[in-house]
């Protein structure tokens, strides 16, 4: 198993290995990236349908028949956010999204096998450059490229996640060493790449716990998390979307979950490698889900190291050492869902409930989050041998 037979690397995990700044597109999409481009002020104005609904896009058939991956990736980007910015840019959610921008985000999703709207790979792995070329991908070197209203909080949001996911490079390189080592019965080398791993966790958890420093749980919940809803489970929107001119949907309204940190596949690899299971739940059934919502190489290597993984069942036979380098492991990942609940509940939980699509209890993927984050930290934290 290679990290690059599925797209990956050791230097920069799940993100692209290109950088958006790099990447133009045709002349058709020129009014897109205007668009694009000015979408801070076109939300600004209140009445940013009155705007997006005069977005020439261009001849989606010819384009892909032609476009590199970069190509098609960095469309989806602008596209989504754009999409975003026509359903939950007004008071009133619509109940159809018109054809100048479901028709391309519907091919760009075809083609990379993505849902038509914003996914994660869109909002963070795709959507993030080095601001000095020549140094790492870390937190002071790096933008985000495309945004709603802008700022730092909203940038520095996605930026800790593109750190998270750079770092995790090197865990995900790891736990291909050790799908091996636990294979070959290799008990030392099983027990150097577990403290390593522990080592690199202990990396990404420090990322992690930066996220207060530049983005403040006000400011996140009033202007960053409201553009991130999708529309299926969503009380802020009553009737699912209709994509006009989408010939495959026929007419008939369609229901998505919205962008969010679930989808990334960091921790879901660590649970196959680590072999930990969760019991079902909403909050697994959702999670199940959301692997569709992952690009195809992700979720190929997600499903290509649970098969594979040998390594609780080694440990077990093993000495007691091998069994602690394991379970800090274990206790790594639920340290980071330890995180993530603490940041759910005051990022979204003790805030005032206002705006479109910004219920306190339900996630933008369109899940009740509290009691089942708790409940999956704590069945991953039991998981020790």
């Amino acid at each position: 198993m290679k990290l690059e037979d599925f797209g990956l690397s050791a230097a920069r995990g799940y993100l692209s290995a290109h950088e958006i700044d790099e990447i133009s597109l045709p002349e058709g999409f020129d009014e897109m990236l205007d668009a694009a481009a000015q979408l801070s002020d076109i939300i600004t104005t209140g009445r940013p349908r009155h705007w997006l609904k005069q977005v020439g896009h261009p001849a989606m058939e010819s384009f892909l028949a032609s476009a590199t991956d970069e190509q098609v990736r960095t469309a989806m980007v602008h596209y989504s956010f754009l999409v975003q910015a026509y359903v939950w840019g007004e008071e009133e959610a619509p109940t159809t999204l018109p054809a100048n921008l479901a028709i391309p985000i519907c091919a760009i999703g075809d083609r990379l096998g993505l849902p038509p709207l914003l996914p994660y790979s869109g909002y963070v792995l795709d959507n993030w450059y080095r601001l000095d070329k020549s140094g790492p991908v870390a937190l002071d070197n790096i933008g985000m490229y495309q945004n709603f209203l802008g700022g730092q909080d909203e940038n520095w949001f996605v930026l800790v996640h593109v750190a998270i996911e750079a770092e995790a490079g090197r865990a995900l390189q790891i736990a291909t060493e050790l799908v091996t080592a636990s294979a070959n019965h290799d008990a030392l080398e099983c027990e150097r790449l577990l403290t390593e791993m522990n080592s690199v966790w202990d990396a990404m958890n420090a990322h992690f716990d930066r996220m207060p420093e530049r983005c403040d749980p006000y400011i996140y919940y009033q202007r960053v998390r409201p553009y991130i809803h999708g529309w299926k489970n969503n009380p802020a929107m009553p009737k699912d979307l209709i994509y006009e001119g989408v010939a495959k949907y026929t007419g008939e309204p369609q229901a998505f979950r919205g962008q969010t940190g679930s989808q990334s596949s960091i921790v879901p690899a660590m649970d196959g490698l680590f072999q930990v299971v969760h019991e079902s739940d909403p909050l697994r059934e959702f999670l199940d889900e959301l692997h569709q919502y992952r690009p195809p190489q992700h979720r190929a290597f997600i499903d290509a190291v649970r098969a594979a993984s040998t390594l609780r069942d080694f440990a077990k036979t093993r000495n007691q050492t091998l069994k602690d380098a394991f379970n800090a492991c274990v206790e790594q990942v639920a340290r980071f869902r330890t995180r993530h609940l603490e940041y759910a509940a005051s990022y979204i939980n003790k805030q005032a409930s206002s705006g479109a699509g910004n219920d306190t209890d339900v996630g933008t993927g369109g899940t009740p989050f509290m009691k089942y984050l708790k409940k999956h930290r704590d069945e991953n934290r039991a998981q020790t041998i």
